[in-house]
């Protein structure tokens, strides 16, 4: 059975910073409890099962390979199962430990690292881009080349108000901008290039809004990644290893997986709708450069420690990566009113694009539920997440003291699952 119920679990001064801070102690076992029976964490048996059961009828269906789904509420793990093939080609099963390529899931971990150096006083967030990185000085805006009316700030890259853009991204959406076209032509996503040479390349194009004006999606947090670098002296998972994943025992996480984890790595399959086959980085291959907005891999329990650590305000068992106040200034909205949105926003994003015609914002690193009844998921005020275009998404309820996270690799039609998730998810609660 594709569906595999019995892996369900019911269960210091900133001047004094080091460049590299010992990690500390590896957080404790008994920092993610599972709750005995579904009942102890607030869900209903019965209900609970129907996300393994809809996950399982996917799999067979042919629409996806497989996946893992992990839930949490109350500080305990409700569910934790796989379902499916970890890779279909192979007809090798998903164990409940399959390793992800996560995509823009990594944004949240860039972002907090970012944060964890602002706690230190070693960046500032008001500060401009360019203090930091000296290519972002004096950048123009769009095709014609038009003067800036102020910097990109640290704050704008966290919140994608930036001005920059990608190339080109997966799925529906309008034509490219001429600034968009520019950035395929300079070649700026080439994962053949090292994180310096990516910055010179970026801040060689133009912006395609004035920074401050425009929520568009973009290479901002893998410019967030680069900061990171400079200011601490190491690079990005180095510092992410040391700093976050080690601290929180997430020992799945990082930029890529060893060798002995291949039994253990996910597979996309040719996809029905594009009978194609998503071209996803293989898990095992070290990247060139370290892509803070998307080249991160790891696994649902992993997210799951992460999700809960966030939920706790910065801490997972005796290990505290970050302050209460920290985490409530990243979860909270940043966008101001008025803020515009780049072309294809809704044909991108759907029902949780973070705008207010869906009832989102976007704080420093997460979308943010701003108002109760546009979107057309399940939720609460106040509650974070984000998602991968290889598949991957989660959420954050602090009301429900809840989170969700789901792995799995390649369908185009990947939004349809995250409103599936949440849909079942609220369903179940008792």
């Amino acid at each position: 059975m594709l569906a595999r119920r019995a892996a369900l679990t019911l269960a210091a001064g900133a001047a004094a910073a080091p460049l590299l801070r010992p990690a500390p102690a590896r957080a404790d076992a008994g920092a993610l409890p599972r709750a005995a029976r579904p009942e102890d964490a607030g869900f209903q048996r019965d209900r609970l099962a129907r996300i393994t059961g809809w996950l399982g009828a996917e799999v067979e269906a042919g629409r996806i390979p497989g996946a893992v789904v992990a839930v949490g509420r109350g500080g305990k793990l409700a569910l934790h199962e796989a379902v499916g093939f970890r890779d279909r080609d192979a007809r090798a099963p998903m164990p409940v430990d399959g390793i992800f390529r996560i995509a823009s899931m990594t944004k949240p971990f860039a972002s907090l690292a970012l944060m964890l150096l602002a706690e230190e006083g070693r960046v500032m967030l008001w500060h401009p881009v360019s203090r930091y990185l000296p290519e972002f000085k004096d950048q123009k805006v769009g095709t014609d080349r038009a003067p800036l009316e102020r910097e990109a700030t640290l704050q704008d890259l966290l919140r994608h108000t930036a001005g920059l853009t990608y190339g080109a991204l997966p799925g529906p959406g309008p034509a490219p901008h001429p600034v968009q076209a520019g950035y395929v032509q300079a070649r700026v996503a080439d994962r053949d290039q090292t994180a310096a040479e990516f910055i010179t390349r970026l801040a060689g194009q133009p912006l395609m809004f004035q920074p401050g004006s425009t929520w568009e999606y973009s290479h901002a947090t893998d410019v967030v990644g680069r900061v990171v670098e400079v200011v601490s002296g190491q690079d990005l998972d180095a510092f992410i290893r040391a700093r976050i994943s080690a601290p929180l025992g997430l020992a799945d996480t990082g930029f890529w997986a060893p060798q002995d984890a291949a039994g253990r790595a996910a597979r996309a399959q040719v996809d029905p709708v594009t009978k194609a086959r998503q071209p996803i980085p293989d898990v095992l291959e070290k990247p060139r450069w370290f892509s803070g907005g998307g080249g991160m891999v790891s696994t649902a329990m992993d997210y799951a420690r992460f999700c809960q650590m966030l939920l706790n305000g910065g801490r997972l068992g005796e290990a505290q990566v970050a302050s209460r106040a920290t985490i409530q200034l990243m979860t909270a909205n940043h966008l101001p009113e008025g803020t515009q949105y780049g072309p294809g926003l809704l044909t991108r994003f759907g029902g949780l694009a973070p705008a207010p015609v869906t009832g989102y914002g976007f704080g420093l690193g997460f979308a943010v539920r701003t108002a109760q009844g546009r979107s057309p998921v399940p939720g609460n005020v106040g509650d974070y997440f984000w998602g991968g275009a290889y598949g991957t998404y989660f959420w954050v309820d602090p009301k429900e003291e809840l989170y969700a996270v789901l792995m799995l690799q390649g369908p185009s039609d990947r939004i349809q699952y995250r409103y599936g998730l949440r849909q079942l998810v609220y369903q179940a609660l008792a």
